[in-house]
């Protein structure tokens, strides 16, 4: 369910709504119609079927049900066609106007933002084939492909359409044609400056984490030997990352400054949109202007030629309230079909006897961990490839997460993966690791979270937070949140003193530093336990 939203709610905010500004703003810009109108309904539709099914394809060989990740699979492919279906039709809206989009930086700003739109909807799906995916996941490469996306197709589009609408708004001329020409020219390098070293980033690191050597052992055993062949690849990204803000910030002068040269006085707007035609409009043309050429057509051919020309789609388009109850019903469908079954369906949810519960303490230190942002760094669910079992141990089961709310499955790593480092360190390492990671990593890229040793432990918030947790399904009774302070501060203090025995600071057994110790000692360890047993 987080990757039904995880992926869908954003790619529907950064896709429908940006397609419909490119239906739009194009035949503006360009003065010229949609090519196709047909196309552009199938391709409306087709989103709104299949799109909804794709976000699973982020969970390939991970502890979720292989029919969600193969369903999402399987749709994501197929959601490649409709997109190359509305990035033709945008950039064939062009023909006859090609010659403008050489002196025009708007038209520039259009053609560049739905050519990557027509990368990314290639990529996307390419990324949700498994044998891809296995590479792939958890690298930059996935981050160049969204940020190729936001940058490249939902960028270039915006820039494009507030230089087309800011003359218009404020009725004078746009201050510097110059200015908006040099800005696509910084955005388009800075963009390629920006995302090419992330696919290079991404896919050195799958292959870097996946490498064995002639004698079957991990070539690049060490998490940080990706990470150091990985920092000039960040530089350049800083680069463009910079060129491509640079040129945002030269379209914002160029707004401004357009802003004032605005007129005294607006002249007052009469333009109106003609009346729309009674009954069906267009349907009723349509079927006048074929009956009227004469042919000798059967009644059938007529009404299959209105069913294939999609003219009586625009009944609907009058009909703005239905036409979006339909979009929700048929969004919401969608939605059911692929959520439902995990809740109804038992063996999607399997149990260990020896995974319980997170003791209060670590229940705290998990809301630590969630705050300080180490999911989007760490990772934490090793997938059944050898290179990660090798890597990191046991590969992760379903029923390890089941009292996880939500899980801390994680999308990238820039860090090493962190389900089996329960044990792994000892409790000073954690705390000189949070503190200063140079000091246990010299290389390391990781801030340092030096607060965390003098942030106070607020105890009083542990039994909130568990009760909140039961309310989802995690047997807390009443007696364990009752005592949950008490318990908490014991294994804190238990805690704390080991620091100490280790040569490690004193007094730390109510700051936030020693609950996250408590959650990340505790990962990937109760699966170690050999008295395992899957329930009924």
């Amino acid at each position: 369910m987080q990757w039904w939203y995880g992926h869908n709610a954003v790619g529907f905010l950064l896709t429908t709504p940006f397609l419909g500004l490119m239906y739009y703003f194009l035949p503006k810009a360009a003065n010229r119609p949609v090519y196709s109108y047909r196309l552009s309904i199938l391709h409306f539709w087709s989103i709104v079927f299949i799109y909804i099914w794709a976000g699973p394809h982020h969970l390939h060989y991970t502890a979720l049900p292989s029919w969600a990740s193969t369903l999402g699979m399987l749709f994501s492919v197929m959601l490649w066609m409709p997109s190359w279906g509305g990035m033709i039709n945008g950039l064939l809206t062009l023909r006859g106007a090609w010659n403008k989009v050489a002196e025009d930086p708007i038209l520039k700003f259009f053609v560049v933002g739905v050519t990557f739109y027509g990368m990314s909807t290639f990529e996307g799906p390419m990324l949700s084939v498994k044998s891809v995916n296995a590479l792939s996941h958890y690298t930059d490469w996935t981050i160049a492909h969204v940020h190729a996306g936001a940058l490249g197709w939902v960028g270039f589009m915006t820039f494009g359409m507030l230089y087309w609408l800011a003359p218009r708004i404020f009725q004078t001329r746009l201050w510097s044609k110059k200015w908006a020409e040099l800005h696509f020219w910084i955005a388009t390098v800075g963009i390629l400056l920006y995302i090419v070293p992330i696919y290079f980033a991404g896919i050195t690191q799958g292959l870097m984490w996946r490498a064995f050597d002639e004698s079957g052992r991990l070539a690049y055993p060490d998490f940080i030997e990706t990470v150091i062949r990985l920092k000039p690849m960040y530089w350049a990204r800083v680069v463009g990352g910079t060129l491509y803000l640079a040129g945002a910030i030269m379209g914002l002068v160029n707004m401004i400054a357009t802003w004032k040269t605005r007129p005294s006085a607006y002249d007052p707007v009469t333009a109106q949109a003609p009346a729309l035609a009674a009954g069906g409009g267009a349907d009723d043309e349509f079927t006048s202007r074929l009956k009227e050429s004469g042919a000798p057509v059967a009644n059938l051919a007529y009404k299959l030629e209105r069913l294939f020309s999609l003219s009586w789609h625009r009944r609907w388009e009058r009909l703005p309230l239905t036409f979006t109850v339909m979009v929700v019903v048929s969004v919401a469908v969608a939605s059911l079909f692929e959520i439902l079954p995990t809740f109804l369906i038992r063996s999607n949810v399997p149990t260990i006897a020896s995974v319980k519960p997170y003791t209060p303490l670590e229940v705290y230190g998990r809301d630590v961990y969630i705050a300080e942002g180490c999911y989007n760094c760490h990772s934490q669910m090793v997938r059944p490839f050898r290179a990660e079992t090798e890597r990191y141990g046991e590969y992760s089961k379903p029923g390890e997460f089941v009292y996880d709310h939500p899980f801390q499955w994680g999308s990238r790593r820039i860090g090493p993966d962190l389900h089996r480092v329960g044990g792994k360190y000892p409790h000073l390492w954690h705390v000189r690791h949070m503190e200063d990671p140079t000091s246990t990593t010299p290389q390391s890229i990781m801030p340092p979270y030096a607060w965390l040793l003098k942030n106070d432990t607020d105890y009083g918030a542990i039994p909130g937070r568990m009760r909140a947790l039961a309310a989802v399904g995690v047997p807390y009774d009443d007696a364990a949140i009752a005592r949950a302070v008490d318990d908490a501060r014991g294994q804190a203090e238990t805690i704390a003193k080991d620091v100490e025995s280790q040569g490690g600071p004193a007094g730390l057994a109510d700051k936030d530093i020693t609950a996250l110790i408590a959650y990340l000692q505790r990962l990937g360890t109760d699966i170690k336990n050999k008295d395992v047993a899957k329930a009924d």
